[in-house]
């Protein structure tokens, strides 16, 4: 019998916002919210942004005038809506309109005249060229002679073509939420969000621990373009060149697999299993795909899943640029039909345009964790399931002739996808009430091949109108961390019953494949047919391909009633409730700007000398439950 890996906690930070209790979800179908909704909301994004203060549990100006919610609303809605998913990017990245450059120079005398100049002794180049001519004026300055002339690099600036990104709200540092110093933005979205996911359970993680062994806890998590700033990889590649100092620093924390060592090593202080899969674009999906795997299997009880993706930096930008990849000004002015002559801006907000017409993806940074828990273990604790990952698929394309474009993979990976589905919940569950986040990238290739596909698939399994949206219009594409953008919008598609619509288009594009799918601009309402099944479709360069199974939380319910009985699930949905109101204590102090960031550095070391090791077992300093050793009957019949 193979253990259920259920969906106990997820959060993080993305361009809607956080994502536990579904608030960047809900920042996507603002319109559609209720009112109490809909201000809740605004509020907790009003405080991340620093647009409001809160002083005794009440929203104040910064003048210190109290607000209520609906004044709340009023006042700030519009920068609330101006500072958050795709917009122009903001000059905390960088300055698009005078990103840094340099240009060379070739320098000559003037009328066949030597060139001089005069530097201090300690910047002469090493070796000398032989062709200068070095006198000392004093001790530190030097006259240079010149006949032949040099080369030398100027500093300059130039306006970039791209301009807009998912970016986290305006206001919004993470790095500011606990002792950051020398971290990478990205991995201080990594702690910032593994905790926003741990938190959400409402279970203390000390509490988890007391219920499994100390390798019973996995870790997976990523990044893809690691760590580009100056703290990182981009400080090691520049130091040189800007003539500075590489730190020792600047490598280890480069690495992409900083994520998951950073949660393990400052948030969880787990010893079990860690590792940073990779798949490009989709590298969230085979970091799932390896904890389901652990839960499954019974290797792990607990993992925690995620990717951290910091890549608005200009290093990223003339990369995925150089290749046509991007959304750039040029290709929108065109979109909006806007002369040259025009000196309006295009609309920002609407540069990622999945499924219709569309001239590129748009960058996003982004953090995503979710908490996986076998179904036995999450009945003990009495922890929240806010859905279960059944399966995820990934498959190659084969032979290619280009790195870039899709291939015979995604055919695989989603129709057994669906295949499998229909075996767990039965063909009428998956025709009438699932639906399709799609990889949805906004651009003109993948608007036809991936339409195509799932089409084509639908005709397959016989799913007429299936419901197809994509995340990217909203938060755009934050490469390793997309799968699990659209993951937790999947989650809140289940707790709302609402599709989101992709808004940033005014009509599916005429070469979009739609016989079998139903694409829509604005929020789809499900109450009479509620969703039961998500699919989540991503891709990434180099034929990595990758689609998972997402069962609603309802669905999860009935299957643990069928294994564990009505009375253990009624005790079960009793502890539950407690649970429930802890995860709402925390969603209200999130709210009000407490987020209490699990970081612990340095504390709580274990002394390996204090391991007390037996021929069964080791017990680990810090951890009730012991280790051991288990009974191996793999190659038994293999053996006398």
């Amino acid at each position: 019998m193979s253990r259920l890996p259920v969906i106990a906690g997820f959060g993080g930070y993305n361009a809607a916002g956080r994502s536990s209790a579904h608030h960047a979800f809900r920042r996507m179908i603002l319109e559609s919210l209720d009112e109490q909704q809909r201000q809740q909301t605004l509020a907790g994004l009003a405080v991340m942004m620093k647009l409001v203060k809160v002083v005794d549990g009440q929203y104040q100006t910064h003048s210190g005038n109290p607000l209520s919610l609906a004044e709340l609303e009023k006042q700030f809605t519009g920068q609330i809506i101006a500072g958050t998913l795709i917009r122009r990017i903001e000059k905390n990245h960088l300055d698009v309109d005078a990103a840094p450059w340099q240009k060379n120079l070739n320098l000559t005398g003037t009328a066949g005249k030597p060139l001089e100049f005069i530097t201090l002794r300690k910047h002469l180049p090493e070796p000398l060229p032989s062709d200068w001519i070095v006198e000392p004026l004093n001790e530190t300055d030097v006259q240079v002679t010149l006949y032949d002339g040099c080369d030398i690099k100027v500093d300059s600036f130039r306006a970039l073509p791209v301009k807009s990104a998912g970016q986290l709200p305006s206001g919004f540092e993470p790095g500011e939420l606990y002792a950051s110093r020398f971290h990478p933005r990205g991995l201080q979205m990594a702690v910032v969000a593994a905790t926003d996911a741990l938190r959400s359970t409402g279970i203390e993680w000390s509490s988890i621990l007391e219920h499994v062994a100390p390798d019973e806890v996995a870790v997976f998590a990523s990044s893809i373009m690691s760590q580009l700033d100056e703290h990182g990889f981009g400080g090691l590649m520049q130091s040189r060149l800007k003539g500075g100092r590489v730190s020792a620093k600047q490598l280890a924390l480069g690495l992409n697999s900083m994520p998951a060592d950073f949660i393990n090593a400052y948030v969880l202080g787990s010893v079990g299993t860690t590792g940073s899969i990779t798949g490009a674009c989709a590298s969230f999906l085979y970091n799932l795909q390896k904890g389901i795997e652990q839960i499954s299997a019974g290797k792990a009880r607990v993992v925690i899943v995620g990717n951290s993706e910091a890549p608005i930096n200009q290093e990223c930008i003339d990369g995925y640029g150089a290749m046509g990849a991007l959304a750039t000004e040029e290709g929108l002015r065109q979109l909006e039909g806007k002369q040259p002559s025009d000196p309006s801006e295009v609309d920002w907000r609407r540069a990622s345009r999945p499924f219709g017409q569309n001239c590129g993806f748009t960058l996003a940074e982004s953090a995503q964790f979710v908490v996986l828990m076998d179904d036995a273990l999450a009945l003990q604790l009495g922890a929240e399931v806010h859905g279960a990952v059944t399966d995820v698929f990934i498959n190659a394309d084969g032979f290619k002739k280009s790195i870039s474009a899709p291939g015979p993979g995604n055919y695989l990976t989603m129709a057994k996808a669906v295949a499998s589905a229909i075996q767990i919940v039965g063909e009428d569950s998956v025709r009438q009430h699932s639906f399709v986040h799609a990889h949805g990238s906004s651009t003109p290739a993948n608007r036809v091949t991936e339409s195509e596909l799932l089409d084509r698939i639908a005709a397959t399994f016989g799913i007429h109108a299936w419901p197809v949206t994509a995340a990217k219009a909203y938060v755009g594409h934050s490469l390793a961390s997309a799968s699990a953008d659209q993951l937790v919008s999947a989650l809140g598609s289940f707790k709302y019953q609402i599709i989101p619509g992709i808004k940033t288009i005014d009509a599916i594009a005429d070469d979009v494949h739609q016989q079998h799918l139903r694409i829509s601009t604005t929020n789809t309402r499900r109450d009479e047919q509620p969703l039961e099944v998500c699919f989540i479709n991503s891709k990434g360069f180099g034929g990595n391909n990758a689609s998972a199974v997402v069962l609603a939380p309802q669905v999860v319910d009935r299957m643990l009633e069928k294994r564990y009985g009505a009375q253990r699930f009624a005790d079960y949905c009793a502890l539950r409730e407690h649970t429930r109101a802890a995860a709402s204590r925390y969603d209200q102090q999130a709210q009000t700007g407490q987020f209490n960031i699990l970081y612990n550095f340095g504390n709580d070391q274990i002394d390996d000398q204090q391991l007390q090791m037996t021929a069964q077992q080791i017990q680990v300093p810090g951890f009730r439950q012991p280790l051991v050793f288990s009974k191996d009957p793999r190659f038994s019949d293999m053996l006398d």
